[in-house]
């Protein structure tokens, strides 16, 4: 029986689309997916220094009733198992009428060495998702951003260390070598290998469908949001080359993903997926991204279309910097001024808040609004549950819950926001976290001058307004049509919130 280098990693493209990846040793002549009882031949979709990427697609026949699916990896016909041993894997297939359960998770790792050896058990929110899992099943998987960290490349790629040395004006005209290349390839293929390889990690991904978006930490903290000359060198750029090929495999399962914005150019990643109900759109914020933009205007104009095209349902949308947190612009204003703009504020012009990107958060905000407004007109009927839009968001570190408040028209709009981070890095320190106190603010916020429409942080049910603890969420519809978001904490802090 031969061990497979990474999988099986199952993945969500449709209402009823499955897609089963995995990364298996190079010499097979051909690889399948027995799944409940049916054999499905796997498609190469690339080679990688570590193997040969796998993926078979599945098409579901949802049941009146919730069942369990079975599958096997067969590599020449030979079963396959996992690098724990396991051979068969099994997972949820909801019910036709089911009110689904969903999960949201981010930042699955550390951005500094140091923080994953002073960490005691480092994945036990992974765990406690299993668990989750066991008792009430998840139909879904949403990562928002951070699912791998990337930024010890700076250390362990010998020719990117060598030109980290190098001053500002050799840097930005430096060629990007072979070698470079070859080096950037590897880290990247074996960070994913490393940290998805986990077996607290692997366990979940082979057996809940997932769907992700990556962010800054994919490819390297703060990507985006350096000067234009770095950020456009020949080294900067291949960088992300290596990072984009690896989220393209092993986030989204290869680029025939059929829930792709951008399919034919992949200029970006934004997706749009529906499910049982739910609308969700995941914006890509960092392949278009500058100091000026989050997303250039061809991306915006996919955007806007998908969201043309939502005009029933919950939407959800994902995107991996919260738009409702704490206003750092103080901060960014004092930091502009010194002579250390470049080392001190990446984080800073990461935020939505950001001064350069104020235009582009109110365009998205009022976008979701109008979108919201029309989706409560449409629904028919007063057993009909009104729609809810919700903003998945992760990045800071720490759990929280805000809402937009539009009072413009007949009655109240409400588009709310969950951050849920992380699942694996951790909390500020208490220390860090009075640093942040001081040098924000969290007052409420209006976004337009007859101040009806008012951006904020809430306090969810039985938690503070800040989660400083690691965490997960959970969505799903009670009985009562209400939204219920759950956050799942390590400290056992349980939040909950229903959206009305």
């Amino acid at each position: 029986m031969t061990t497979l280098v990474m999988g099986p990693l199952l993945g969500l493209e449709s209402e009823t689309q499955y897609s089963i990846c995995f990364l298996a040793v190079a010499g097979f002549k051909g690889a399948s997916v027995k799944i409940n009882g049916k054999l499905l031949s796997a498609s190469k979709q690339a080679d990688t220094p570590r193997g040969v990427f796998w993926r078979a697609v599945w098409s579901a026949t949802p049941k009146a009733l919730a069942s369990t699916v079975d599958y096997e990896i067969l590599l020449d016909g030979v079963s396959a198992r996992d690098l724990a041993g396991t051979s068969q894997w099994q997972f949820h297939l909801p019910g036709q009428e089911e009110r689904v359960r969903i999960g949201y998770a981010s930042c699955n790792g550390f951005s500094d060495f140091k923080l994953l050896t002073s960490t005691t058990q480092p994945y036990v929110m992974w765990d406690r998702l299993a668990t989750e899992h066991r008792d009430h099943p998840l139909s879904l998987l949403l990562m928002g951003g951070d699912q791998v960290y990337a930024d010890s490349l700076w250390t362990s790629v010998p020719t990117l260390k060598a030109w980290n040395e190098l001053d500002r004006v050799d840097k930005v005209k430096r060629k990007a070598t072979r070698i470079m290349v070859e080096q950037l390839d590897r880290f990247y293929c074996e960070l994913y290998c490393r940290q998805w390889s986990r077996p607290e990690v692997a366990t979940m991904l082979a057996r809940v469908p997932s769907v992700m978006m990556w962010d800054d930490h994919d490819i390297f903290d703060g990507w985006g949001s350096y000067p234009a000359d770095l950020q456009d060198c020949e080294v900067y750029q291949a960088i992300y080359a290596a990072a984009a090929k690896y989220f393209r495999l092993f986030q989204l399962r290869s680029a025939a993903n059929v829930s792709l914005l951008d399919p034919a150019h992949l200029t970006h990643h934004s997706w749009r997926l529906r499910f049982r109900g739910y609308q969700i759109l995941a914006l890509d914020n960092r392949a278009t991204r500058s100091q000026n933009q989050v997303m250039s205007r061809e991306q915006w104009d996919q955007i806007n279309g998908a969201l043309a095209d939502c005009g029933e349902g919950h939407l959800l949308v994902m995107t991996g910097v919260p738009v409702v947190y704490r206003d750092f612009s103080f901060t960014e204003a004092a930091f502009d001024a010194t002579p250390w703009e470049e080392e001190l504020t990446d984080d800073l012009k990461d935020h939505w808040r950001a001064k350069s990107h104020q235009g582009e958060r109110a365009r998205l905000i009022m976008r979701l609004l109008d979108n919201a407004r029309l989706r409560r007109q449409a629904v028919k009927g007063e057993d009909q549950a009104i729609p809810k839009t919700l903003i998945l968001s992760g990045d800071v570190h720490v759990g929280c819950l805000g809402v937009i408040q539009d009072r413009r028209g007949e009655g109240v709009m409400n588009v709310h926001q969950l951050v849920s981070s992380g699942i694996v890095h951790p909390c500020p320190t208490q220390f860090q976290w009075t640093g942040i106190l001081a040098m924000t603010n969290d007052a409420p916020e209006y976004l337009d001058e007859s101040r009806l429409v008012r951006a904020e942080l809430l306090k969810p049910f039985g938690a503070p307004v800040y989660l400083r603890t690691r965490n997960f969420a959970t969505l799903q519809m009670g009985s009562d049509n209400k939204l219920w978001a759950n956050w799942h904490c390590e400290n056992d802090l349980a939040a909950s919130y229903p959206l009305a």
